[in-house]
């Protein structure tokens, strides 16, 4: 398939490459190595550079075909300049699996991409993500539902991750940037915009998310890459959400990519008439849970949530033999937030306005005070304390 044009987007600052990172450049570019060639490279000689500096005898030893060692003493210099090169441009990253921006949760699955290409804030990988995956041609119920599902998610402060395809994906990604976030894992090169019908939903994601890819820049679409992408899409979320697909659809393999991955399955059931159900209906004999709206998905992940939200210094750990941290120990910040919402529905813009604290903390507080059954929250994104909420 021909190469594409790389489409400049605009996107956020960068600190250059670190020299190291060159030498992870020499050996992921070298044939007949991949991820998992790479990290049993690392692991048995502890670093890209010892590898380069192993001996052609220690490296035929470990199992390395000649053509492998003689790209490795002869690296190609004008690919890996050329991605150097993209690197200096703002809002392009280059991260390693020892950068500590690499998500931790990515690095758990046995197949990790040593290298991860991102445009716009690579601090997204680290926070809580959910996968919302599809059909490339869904009714229009399906997009309603999926964009629902985004909405929602987006709103309680998740990261919603998909994969920028036609279809579901697109649709995740366009209602979750109406109330937050999105990540897209794309199966091509993080220079090019693939389909080319989301070069403006690109450009968005760039500049309020971001965009991530294993394959390097000037890589274009190959039909080989998309199912090694989905496995990134499921291992960087703590779920994967099927909305409406076929028996064989794509969406179907990043299922079993998470559950391979000790991840979550949600699926959204349909009309038994709807032949873009019967993949759904499938993940949910098989075991994945059924799901009719995003509080179904939130129940389920709470206490991973609440964790990982603990964890990121976004909600204060509760009391010992506490239920509710608000009941027996309040947090200023959460009662100063319940205080201002009152006892009408209001919008996460007007919270921010009226408390002073920037969006993602309301959303994280929010999420956790929903949880504890002090919140309800309204169609539109609107909140209101519960009836009976201190």
């Amino acid at each position: 398939m021909p190469r594409h044009p790389p489409d400049p987007l605009a996107g956020r600052s960068l600190d250059p490459p670190p020299p190291a990172i060159r030498d992870w450049l020499v050996l992921i570019h070298a044939p007949r190595i991949g991820s998992r060639t790479f990290g049993r490279l690392t692991d048995h000689f502890g670093s890209p550079s010892a590898v380069l500096g192993a001996s052609a005898e220690q490296l035929g030893r470990i199992g390395l075909k000649q053509e492998t060692i003689a790209a490795l003493r002869q690296p190609d210099e004008a690919a890996i300049e050329s991605v150097l090169r993209w690197a200096e441009q703002p809002g392009a990253h280059i991260l390693t699996r020892a950068d500590p921006r690499y998500p931790s949760a990515l690095n758990e699955i046995p197949d990790a991409p040593p290298l991860l290409y991102a445009r716009g804030d690579p601090s997204l990988l680290s926070e809580p993500q959910i996968a919302i995956v599809g059909s490339r041609n869904p009714t229009p119920g399906g997009r309603g539902v999926t964009e629902e599902f985004a909405r929602r998610l987006a709103g309680y402060g998740l990261i919603i991750t998909s994969g920028l395809a036609v279809g579901v994906d697109g649709a995740a990604h366009a209602a979750a940037l109406e109330q937050g976030r999105t990540i897209a894992v794309l199966g091509t090169g993080p220079d090019l915009v693939y389909p080319a019908v989301h070069r403006d939903l690109a450009r968005r994601i760039v500049e309020r998310g971001l965009m991530v890819s294993e394959f390097p820049p000037g890589q274009g679409p190959l039909a080989r890459n998309f199912p090694r992408r989905n496995r990134i899409i499921s291992g960087l979320s703590l779920g994967v959400l099927v909305t409406e697909a076929a028996l064989k659809s794509g969406s179907l393999i990043t299922a079993r990519c998470a559950l391979e991955q000790g991840r979550e399955v949600f699926a959204v059931p349909g009309s038994i008439l709807n032949p873009l159900a019967r993949g759904c209906h499938a993940l949910i004999r098989d075991g994945a849970k059924l799901v009719e709206g995003a509080e179904d998905i939130l129940a389920e992940l709470a206490p991973r949530l609440r964790a990982l939200l603990q964890e990121a210094g976004n909600e204060p750990a509760l009391p010992a033999g506490s239920e509710t941290g608000l009941a027996s120990d309040p947090d200023p910040d959460r009662q100063r937030l319940l205080d201002a919402m009152g006892h009408d529905p209001v919008a996460l813009d007007e919270l921010t306005g009226r408390t002073g604290f920037p969006v993602e903390r309301i959303a994280s507080m929010l999420l956790l005070m929903e949880l504890d059954g002090h919140v309800s929250s309204f169609p539109g994104g609107r909140y209101c304390r519960a009836r009976g909420a201190p």
